[in-house]
């Protein structure tokens, strides 16, 4: 599965002309109460996919979700690319927070977006401000893994590519800018699921533990 994402600053309708790519799908969402702006996302024609409305939440953001169809029936993979303003306020950044924990909890998602966050170290998973630590911490909550090694825009890394899967994508890599904007589009390789790669590290999965209990045992021990 073949997916471009790119964050289509400067794009408005009289653009929409030059921005058809043969062969793919193209889903956008305009950032409402200006020009320009906004999300969009290509799929390869070849995958059956739709938009998907997640309610009251997702018209606080600037986000855009799809849900491509497996083929062979083993589950579906939601891919979202949104685009979170460096000004954004911390109430603000909640409605995206929720989205993203409701989706990664039942499905395989892979979330692209320019999160704002260049302060974090994502070798030693710190930040220094408390808006980047919260983002953290929503990852954390969700099990993602982020798949970026390197800067993509002016030195920081401020285009993420995130996952709750291992071995859920393959060949990420940068395919310049589309049109005028500042953002660089994002090429990567969704994998069938009989494709996927197996891991040989055996994880816990802590998403059904009762911490309630576990810190209530740990009190009464002596």
């Amino acid at each position: 599965m073949i997916l471009f994402a790119s964050q289509n600053k400067w794009w408005d309708g009289s653009y929409d002309w030059s921005v058809a790519m043969e062969g793919y799908r193209l889903f956008k969402k305009d950032r409402q109460g200006r020009q320009g702006g906004g999300v969009a996302l290509y799929v390869n024609n070849h995958l059956e996919c739709m938009e998907l409305c997640l309610g009251m939440d997702e018209e606080q953001t600037e986000s855009l979700w799809v849900r491509i169809k497996d083929r062979t029936g083993a589950g579906d993979t939601i891919v979202e690319v949104c685009y979170r303003p460096p000004n954004q306020e911390d109430q603000a950044d909640e409605p995206l927070y929720r989205q993203i924990g409701a989706v990664s909890r039942s499905q395989p998602l892979v979330l692209m977006g320019d999160f704002k966050h260049p302060d974090i170290c994502w070798r030693d998973n710190t930040a220094g401000h408390k808006q980047s630590r919260r983002f953290l911490e929503c990852i954390d909550d969700d099990f993602l893994l982020q798949v970026i090694e390197k800067p993509m825009r002016r030195g920081a890394m401020l285009d993420l590519v995130l996952t709750n899967k291992e071995g859920l994508m393959e060949n990420v890599k940068l395919k310049g800018s589309l049109g005028c904007s500042d953002h660089e589009m994002v090429d990567l390789k969704i994998l069938r699921t009989e494709m996927r790669v197996q891991s040989k590290v055996t994880t816990l999965d802590l998403r059904r533990t009762d911490f309630g209990l576990f810190r209530d045992l740990l009190s009464k021990a002596p």
